[in-house]
C-alpha cells in the first residue's frame, strides 16, 4: 500500500513539474495552453519564461498584478530566441508587468496592434514595462490595412530599449492614446529605442511616433520621449506627431529621416537637446511649430534639405478661432540656443493662405547660432507678417540673411564633428550624437538588412529551353543573371519576388522574346534591374491588357525599384493598348530609372502609374527619372502619373526628364488625350534638354502642395505644355520663357 501511495505521489509531482516547470519563482512554458495556465496563476514577483522556439498564431493576453519592486515578468528563455510569428499579438493589462526579450517577425497582428497596453477599454496596464523586444516587418499583408505596432494606454508605463524596423503598412509605428481619463496625464516614458528604417508610404498615416490625437489634443499627456534613434524614418512628413500637451521630447537623434518633429496639436511641449542630421538627403527636416506655449531649445540641426511642411525649421501660420483639428495659432513660443548648420529652409509664418491667416504672436527666437558652410545666404523665408516674432542676440557664421535677424558674426569651432560657438554663448551645447549602441537591443543587427539589387552572386545563363526560368529558380535576393549573347525565348511569366538583375552582353547582342502576355510579374518584395538587353514583344500573346512588366494584382507591401540601363524595348504592338509597365493599386515604386535606353513601336502607354484614383493623396511612384533615352512610334503616353486629393503629408511624386528624344509619341487615335505625358499631382518636375518631334503635349496639374516645375532648354517642336493648379490654368509661357 505504501508503494502505491509513493508511486501516486511521484506521478503527481512529475505531472506538476511537467505542466508548470516551476522553480524559484520561474515558470517555464512550452505552448499556448501552458502559457494561459501560467498567467492565470502567476503571483507578484514571479516570472513566466517562454521556451525557445517559434510561437506561431498566438495571441498573448498578459493579465496579472505585480507590485512595486515585485513585477510579474513575461520573458524569453534566451533573449532573441523566442520568435512570435503568424497571426499573433500581445496585450498587457494589470499592474506592474514586465515583458522582455521577444521577437515579432514573419507575421502580423490580427487586431489593431502588435503590442497593446490594454486588453480592452476597461482593462489597462499601469506601471508596466516592455523592454528588449524586437518587432521586425510584422506588417499586415495589405499596405493600406492600418494598424499600429505599439499602442500605449494607462499610466506610468515605459517602452524602452526596443528595436522596431520595417513598418510598411499604414498606421503609426508607436502611438500614445489619450482617449479616456485613465490614459491621460499618463507620464509614460519612451526611451532608448531604435526606430529603424521605415520606407515611404505614399499616403497619410506613416508617422513613426504619435502622442495623442486632435480630438484630445487640449489634454496633457506628460509623456517623455528621450534618447531614441530615428534612423531613416521616411513614412511621411511627420516623423513624430505631437497632438497633446506638456510632453518632453529630448536628446533624440534623427538620422537621415524625411520629415519633421511636428508639434501638430496641443500646448506647452518642451523640445530640447535633439539632433537632426540630414547629410543632404532629400526632404530631411527638423522641427515644425504649431500652437502655443512651447519651448524649443538646445537642439542641433545640420545638413537638412526639406522645405515647406518638411522644412529644417518651420513656424506655421494658424487659423483664427481654429477648430480643434486644424491649425491653432503660434503664441508664446520660445526658441532659444539652437544651432542650425546648412539648413536649407527656415520658414516663418509658413502655410499662409486664406484659411491659415493668423501670423505667430509673442514668439522669441533668441541666442541661436546659424551656420552656413556651403553657401553665403541663410535660407530664411517669411510668408506673412512676422512682427509677432522677435529676434534677440542670434549669431551668424559664414552666412548672410536678407532681413533683420538681429544677429552678429560669430566664430565657430568644431568638436565631435559638430559646430559650436567658440565663446560658448550661442547655440546648442549638446556634447555629441547619441551612440547606436545605446539604443535598441544588443543582439539584433540594426539597419535595413534586406537584399538589394546587384549585391548578390552572378549566375551565368546561355540560351536554351527555359534557361532563364530555371536559373531564376536558383537565384536569391540581390543576385544577377548574366545572359550571354544570343536570343532567349521565354515561355512563362517570370515571377520576381526579390531584388533580381538581368545583365546582357549589350542590347544588340542579347535579345529576349516571350510568348505570354507579360514577361515579368513583380511580386511583393521584388525589385528589377535590366541592363544591356533587347526585349522584343512581337511573339507575345495577344491578350487585352498586355504589359511587359506588371505588378502583383494583390498589391505589394514592399516598395520596389525598377532600373533600366542600355535596354531596347520594341514591338509591344500585338494589340492596340500594349504597355511597358502597369502598376496596380496598392503598389509603390521607390524609384523607376530609365537611362540610355530605346523604346519603339508601342501601341499603348509605356508607364501606367495612375491606378490610385480615389483622391486620397496616394500614388504609385515616388521618383521617376528618364535620361538619355529615345522613344519612337509610341501611340500612348510615355508616362501617366496620378496623385489626387488634398492630403499634405507626403513629398512625391518627383519626375525628372533629361536629354531624351521623343519622336511620334502620344498621337494615336486611341489616345484621346493626345498627350506624351500626363502628370497629375507631381510635386517636383524637372524637364531639361529634351527634344520633341511630331509628338503630343505635356500636361502638368496638381491639387495640393506647392509644386515646383522646372523647364530648361527643351525643343518642344510644337508639343504643347499645359499647366494648372487647383483648377487654375497657368500660362505656360511662365515656364517656357527660355525654351
Amino acid at each position: 500500500m505504501r508503494k502505491i501511495k509513493l508511486a501516486l505521489l511521484l506521478m503527481f509531482v512529475l505531472s506538476f513539474v511537467t505542466a508548470c516547470s516551476k522553480s524559484n519563482g520561474d515558470i517555464f512554458v512550452s505552448d499556448e495552453a501552458e502559457l494561459v495556465d501560467a498567467i492565470a496563476t502567476v503571483k507578484a514577483g514571479e516570472t513566466i519564461i517562454l521556451r525557445n522556439g517559434v510561437w506561431s498564431d498566438v495571441e498573448i493576453q498578459f493579465e496579472a498584478n505585480g507590485s512595486e519592486g515585485r513585477p510579474v515578468t513575461l520573458r524569453a528563455e534566451t533573449a532573441g530566441e523566442v520568435i512570435i510569428s503568424g497571426r499573433s499579438n500581445l496585450t498587457l493589462s494589470g499592474e506592474y508587468l514586465l515583458v522582455s526579450d521577444l521577437v515579432f517577425k514573419d507575421g502580423h497582428s490580427p487586431t489593431d496592434a502588435v503590442i497593446s497596453f490594454r486588453k480592452d477599454s476597461k482593462h489597462l496596464a499601469n506601471h508596466s514595462r516592455v523592454t528588449n523586444v524586437v518587432i521586425d516587418r510584422f506588417n499586415k499583408p495589405d499596405r493600406f490595412d492600418s494598424d499600429s505596432w505599439v499602442l500605449m494606454y494607462g499610466r506610468d508605463n515605459r517602452f524602452d530599449h526596443n528595436h522596431l524596423v520595417g513598418k510598411m503598412n499604414k498606421g503609426v509605428t508607436l502611438a500614445v492614446r489619450l482617449n479616456d481619463e485613465a490614459s491621460q496625464q499618463n507620464h509614460h516614458r519612451i526611451d532608448h529605442n531604435y526606430f529603424g528604417p521605415r520606407p515611404v508610404l505614399g499616403s497619410n498615416g506613416g508617422e513613426t511616433l504619435r502622442i495623442g490625437t486632435s480630438h484630445y489634443s487640449l489634454t496633457n499627456s506628460h509623456t517623455v520621449v528621450e534618447n531614441n534613434l530615428f534612423d531613416r524614418c521616411n513614412g511621411e512628413v511627420e516623423i513624430i506627431s505631437i497632438k497633446s500637451g506638456s510632453n518632453i521630447i529630448r536628446d533624440n537623434l534623427f538620422w537621415e529621416s524625411a520629415g519633421t518633429l511636428t508639434l501638430r496639436h496641443g500646448n506647452g511641449n518642451l523640445v530640447e537637446g535633439n539632433a537632426f542630421i540630414g547629410n543632404g538627403k532629400a526632404h530631411t527636416g527638423g522641427i515644425r511649430v504649431i500652437n502655443a506655449d512651447h519651448k524649443v531649445r538646445n537642439n542641433y540641426l545640420e545638413n537638412l534639405t526639406g522645405t515647406r511642411f518638411g522644412g529644417g525649421f518651420v513656424i506655421m501660420n494658424g487659423v483664427p478661432d481654429s477648430p480643434i483639428n486644424r491649425y491653432h495659432p503660434v503664441k508664446n513660443v520660445l526658441i532659444e540656443n539652437n544651432t542650425l548648420v546648412n539648413v536649407d529652409h527656415i520658414l516663418l509664418a509658413a502655410g499662409a493662405d486664406e484659411e491659415r491667416s493668423q501670423p505667430p504672436e509673442n514668439t522669441a527666437i533668441s541666442n541661436n547660432l546659424f551656420v552656413a558652410t556651403r553657401t553665403g545666404t541663410l535660407g530664411v523665408t517669411a510668408f506673412d507678417d512676422i512682427s509677432g516674432i522677435t529676434f534677440n542676440d542670434n549669431g551668424l557664421s559664414g552666412a548672410d540673411v536678407e532681413f533683420d535677424f538681429n544677429a552678429s558674426p560669430v566664430e565657430t569651432v568644431k568638436r565631435n564633428n559638430l559646430y559650436f560657438d567658440k565663446n560658448a554663448k550661442l547655440g546648442s551645447s549638446i556634447k555629441g550624437l547619441l551612440n547606436t549602441d545605446e539604443v535598441g537591443v544588443t543582439w539584433y543587427a540594426k539597419g535595413d538588412l534586406r537584399a538589394k539589387l546587384g549585391q548578390g552572386k552572378e549566375i551565368r545563363v546561355s540560351p536554351g529551353k527555359n534557361s532563364i526560368a530555371l536559373a531564376l529558380e536558383t537565384a536569391a535576393g540581390g543576385d544577377t543573371l548574366v545572359l550571354s549573347e544570343g536570343e532567349f525565348s521565354v515561355n512563362s511569366v517570370l515571377e520576381i519576388a526579390s531584388p533580381i538583375s538581368f545583365v546582357g552582353a549589350g542590347k544588340g547582342k542579347t535579345t529576349l522574346k516571350y510568348t505570354r502576355n507579360a514577361l515579368f510579374e513583380l511580386k511583393d518584395g521584388a525589385s528589377l534591374g535590366l541592363k544591356g538587353i533587347a526585349i522584343d514583344g512581337s511573339e507575345s500573346d495577344n491578350v487585352a491588357g498586355d504589359t511587359l512588366i506588371r505588378t502583383s494584382r494583390l498589391g505589394m507591401l514592399n516598395n520596389y525599384r525598377l532600373l533600366l540601363d542600355d535596354v531596347h524595348v520594341m514591338n509591344l504592338d500585338v494589340n492596340h493598348s500594349y504597355s511597358f509597365l502597369k502598376a496596380e493599386k496598392s503598389t509603390m515604386a521607390d524609384e523607376i530609372h530609365i537611362n540610355n535606353s530605346e523604346f519603339s513601336n508601342v501601341s499603348g502607354d509605356l508607364l501606367k502609374l495612375d491606378a490610385e484614383i480615389d483622391d486620397k493623396g496616394i500614388f504609385n511612384v515616388d521618383y521617376l527619372r528618364i535620361e538619355n533615352s529615345s522613344f519612337k512610334n509610341v501611340a500612348g503616353r510615355v508616362a501617366s502619373i496620378y496623385r489626387g486629393g488634398t492630403d499634405e503629408s507626403t513629398f512625391g511624386p518627383h519626375v525628372s526628364l533629361q536629354a531624351n528624344h521623343f519622336d511620334d509619341v502620344g498621337r494615336s487615335e486611341l489616345n484621346e488625350s493626345k498627350l506624351a505625358f500626363d502628370l497629375h499631382g507631381v510635386q517636383l518636375l524637372t524637364v531639361k534638354e529634351n527634344h520633341f518631334v511630331s509628338s503630343g503635349g505635356v500636361n502638368v496639374s496638381a491639387s495640393v502642395g506647392e509644386p515646383v516645375y522646372q523647364f530648361f532648354n527643351n525643343a518642344m517642336g510644337g508639343s504643347e505644355l499645359a499647366v494648372s493648379y487647383k483648377d487654375r490654368v497657368i500660362d505656360p509661357k511662365e515656364y517656357l520663357a527660355g525654351e
